[in-house]
């Protein structure tokens, strides 16, 4: 895809999915600034031709400075991703408020303002652009001992349809990418830690079966996506949650209701107990990949 014309923004881009957003996004010719909270993204941005900024994402201060940032050093600003993240796994009976504030401000809050001031940017500038929110299967199905990522990244996924809606008359498309990949985060996951250590040992890919039926490949198999829904290609494409990850491509399904009942005068819960053996309950929960 041609992005000469374009600047993008990647937080959380010294390594990792962030670094292989970076590196496709300039690959592919645009100019990237790229954010961390340390000298990786000085790294980063030296082996692309890119601007770094070091600095944690949260505050309405790091979102302008970003932005302010790809404005001076590249004169507009067409696209954000925001990937920045921590993680701070505890079950719910053990995570302080610390654990939780910690992740809602990075992945949460940090999305929340970057995505503000990138969004005053492009409307003031009139052109359209692109937002490419980071979200993560644990906010689709929810997951053990991540109260804090999950609510985050689900949140994520209803500001994108949110955002959607309220900039599409600026040409704004907002999407929400759902990424497995073996990263520092994916190996914290019990049932993938020991696949992605033996790939990295003996050299050899993921088995097929895990990148096919897991989604589960590099982070360069995700990285392409982005460069999709960074392009004038994608027009037209906003409001929508897609997952990614080795070879597969997916679209989730927006929150609906699954079934219905009706009951003359309203429900008590008499009548509630008598007909809910007819509704076919949710799954929940992240599956442990299950080999062949």
């Amino acid at each position: 895809m041609e992005l000469s014309e374009k600047v993008a923004i990647v937080t959380g881009a010294g390594r990792g999915l962030g670094r292989a957003y970076a590196e496709a996004l300039a690959r592919n010719g645009a100019r990237v600034v790229v954010n961390d909270v340390d000298e990786a993204a000085e790294e980063v941005a030296a082996s692309i031709g890119g601007k770094a900024v070091i600095a944690p994402v949260g505050s309405t201060e790091t979102a302008e400075l970003l932005v302010n940032t790809a404005v001076e050093e590249f004169g507009r600003l067409d696209v954000l991703v925001t990937n920045a993240g921590i993680l701070r796994d505890r079950v719910l009976w053990k995570m302080s408020d610390d654990d939780f504030d910690a992740v809602i401000n990075v992945h949460l809050r940090g999305t929340f303002t970057c995505a503000r001031a990138a969004a005053v940017q492009m409307r003031a500038q009139g052109t359209g652009g692109s937002l490419v929110l980071i979200s993560s299967p644990a906010g689709q199905r929810g997951n053990f001992g991540q109260t804090n990522y999950a609510a985050a990244k689900a949140g994520i996924a209803a500001m994108a349809r949110t955002w959607a809606l309220e900039l599409a008359r600026s040409d704004i498309a907002v999407n929400a990418v759902v990424p497995v990949a073996a990263t520092e985060m994916t190996r914290t996951i019990p049932a993938f830690a020991p696949l992605i250590e033996e790939s990295e040992r003996t050299g050899t890919p993921l088995p097929a079966w895990v990148r096919r039926d897991e989604g589960l490949g590099t982070v360069e198999d995700v990285a392409e996506l982005i460069v999709y829904l960074a392009s004038d290609a994608a027009k037209g494409i906003t409001g929508q949650a897609i997952g990614i990850g080795g070879d597969r491509l997916a679209l989730w399904s927006h929150p609906a209701e699954k079934q219905v009942q009706f009951a003359d005068g309203g429900w008590n819960q008499v009548k509630i107990a008598e007909h809910w053996h007819e509704f076919e309950a949710e799954t929940y929960g992240i599956p442990a990949p299950v080999a062949p």
